[in-house]
């Protein structure tokens, strides 16, 4: 089973399912579909907490690609795929920087978070997608 440690700010909407991805740069070995996995925020801390009772079950890997101009998401690829700006707001959204809703501004919000955190104008990694365990 793979865990994934998030930033507090994207506890409330992992709890709440608005946020059921996240962007993870490459590494030996990420969840893979239909594979359980468990989503913590502050890991390898005192403050570390399981952020849902019931394990997510992964359903989705796929290569990501993204290039930053200034903190502005200039260029998004999933598998390849170039997404349009409506498409990226959307992605923006999903991974948590909407608040479950499209307000315009998802997009920049990600940028600016991506610029503050890794410091970096082009990435590729994955985007890993989960589903909550029903029943």
């Amino acid at each position: 089973m793979v865990a994934y440690s998030f930033k507090a700010q994207f506890a409330e909407p992992i709890v709440t399912l608005k946020k059921r991805q996240t962007v993870r740069g490459n590494r030996a070995r990420h969840a893979r579909p239909g594979e359980p996995i468990q989503l913590y925020t502050g890991m390898r801390t005192k403050y570390c907490r399981k952020l849902l009772d019931r394990d997510p079950i992964c359903v989705d890997v796929r290569p990501l690609r993204l290039i930053l101009d200034t903190d502005i998401i200039t260029s998004l690829w999933i598998d390849g795929a170039y997404l349009n700006a409506e498409e990226m707001e959307a992605f923006a959204v999903a991974d948590g920087f909407g608040a479950g809703l499209s307000d315009g501004w998802a997009l920049r919000r990600m940028g600016q978070f991506w610029r503050r955190e890794h410091q970096w104008n082009n990435f590729s990694g994955v985007v890993i997608r989960w589903e909550p365990t029903v029943g």
